[in-house]
């Protein structure tokens, strides 16, 4: 039986098309493949790849360096030295490669300045690699403190990509992604991040800005230097905060959001001001890319070609295309048919107050839907034990909203056994780069601010 056929570091656009934007000056793919052979040179020997950087481009050449070395990078949800030292423990023959202002970190490190740049014209044809090939190893933080890995092989990568492209593609009106544009406020070592700026350019013949921007005045500059088409990639907390910025962009074409499911009514504030469809992606790091919705054309998700789904509740699976394996999904699905489906909430943030159910996520997405919240998040404080009903404490960042105003909102959009017993005024979330915000930095920062106002 022969052997699948080797897969090429990039598709879909010609050697000499940009596959990069740095300051709005254009670095090719040709040139992208002599940075990666002079990079791959100078890696030592090892395992794995620690890129420590924000800078797209450079996260790009340590995983084309490292699938030349057959290593694999690394990409854990963030670069302290507590989550490098657990990386250590998980791959010992780690190295890292850093970018000016990073580090120093407990590893062996060599510097992105400290490689001269290859000479595109050495450079005729792009390098292929085995279908099994191991690419990253993708970090979640696990219950018990110690990192969730999910290792990501290169043939079930393009062929996500490929089904990416071809949806990006069809919302853009275009045969193809070649000469798109891509601009991420999300960093490129999370999976987000990862496939639809980095991959997405690598695999569907669009091109991306190094820089990641998040102010609104940056990202905006950020476009500008960018030839049209132009796709915004980016959050729900990202996308609100440009928003009541008020900052105008330059002509989009496309936005692309993902992490968290975003409500209509932000949707259609943000095609309003932009004048330019808004497609959410959902996923998990699990299967990867499933499907896409366009938020103002109703709640239903359409899968990605060849992808099926099963089951219905807390028990859906996906299947089929780039997910060889039937693969459990974390969330509460409404599964329509073997294509479609409603996404309900995650299926472990269902609450139960006073005998009522209901999501966090669902009661998230009414408390930033009020004006003049710029953030907010609703928490649950553990059950004391002692008989008595636990009510939920919201934590919010609205400044000019006063309390009974934002209560007298909450009673218009939920039920009353969910108003917050507790409003606690913050000046920002502890969100992470992709502006999710994880379970336990927000439980910590509620309950030290519940004992320091005397109601722990």
């Amino acid at each position: 039986m022969n052997a699948p056929p080797a897969l090429p570091l990039l598709a879909g656009a010609p050697l000499d098309a940009p596959l990069a934007w740095r300051a709005g000056r254009p670095i090719s793919r040709r040139q992208y493949l002599a940075d990666v052979d002079a990079l791959a040179r100078r890696l030592p020997d090892g395992d794995a790849v620690l890129a420590v950087c924000n800078d797209r481009y450079r996260f790009a050449l340590s995983l084309g360096a490292a699938m030349q070395r057959g290593q694999f990078n690394l990409m854990p949800p963030n670069h302290t030295p507590d989550m490098v030292e657990r990386l250590l423990g998980l791959f010992p023959r780690t190295h890292g490669l850093l970018e000016a202002g990073a580090g120093p970190h407990a590893l062996p490190s060599l510097r992105f300045d400290d490689v001269a740049p290859g000479r595109a014209d050495s450079v005729a044809d792009t390098p292929c690699f085995a279908p099994d090939t191991v690419v990253a190893q993708v970090l979640t933080s696990g219950s018990t403190g110690q990192p969730t890995r999910h290792a990501k092989r290169w043939d079930l990568l393009v062929e996500n990509l490929r089904a990416e492209a071809a949806r990006i593609a069809h919302h853009l009106g275009r045969d193809s992604l070649a000469g798109v544009s891509l601009l991420g406020t999300v960093p490129p070592h999370h999976m987000y991040g990862f496939e639809s700026t980095v991959l997405l350019a690598m695999l569907g013949g669009a091109s991306f800005a190094a820089e990641k921007p998040l102010l609104p005045a940056d990202i905006a500059e950020g476009l500008a230097q960018l030839p049209r088409p132009r796709v915004l990639v980016t959050t729900p907390f990202h996308l609100k905060t440009l928003l009541d910025a008020g900052v105008a962009l330059p002509p989009l074409d496309l936005v692309l959001s993902a992490t968290a499911p975003l409500s209509p009514q932000m949707a259609a504030r943000a095609e309003a001001a932009w004048q330019a469809p808004l497609v959410e992606i959902y996923g998990c790091t699990e299967a990867g890319q499933v499907a896409t919705r366009r938020t103002t054309e109703g709640a239903e998700w359409e899968a990605y070609d060849g992808l099926r789904l099963q089951g219905d509740g807390a028990e859906s699976v996906v299947s089929g295309g780039h997910v060889p394996e039937p693969t459990l999904l974390a969330d509460v699905l409404e599964v329509l048919s073997p294509t479609r489906f409603r996404l309900l909430g995650r299926s472990n943030d269902l609450i139960n107050v006073a005998g009522k159910r209901s999501s966090l996520s669902h009661l998230n997405y009414h408390l930033n839907s009020i004006e003049g919240v710029r953030d907010g998040a609703f928490w649950l404080p553990p059950d004391a034990g002692d008989g008595s009903v636990v009510r939920l404490v919201a934590l919010v960042v609205a400044p000019e909203v006063r309390r009974e105003a934002l209560l007298a909102a909450l009673r218009d959009r939920v039920d009353a056994a969910f108003l917050p017993r507790r409003i606690l005024r913050v000046d920002s979330l502890p969100r992470d780069p992709t502006g999710k915000l994880p379970a336990g930095r927000l439980a910590e920062l509620a309950a030290r601010l519940l004992a320091e106002s005397g109601h722990a």
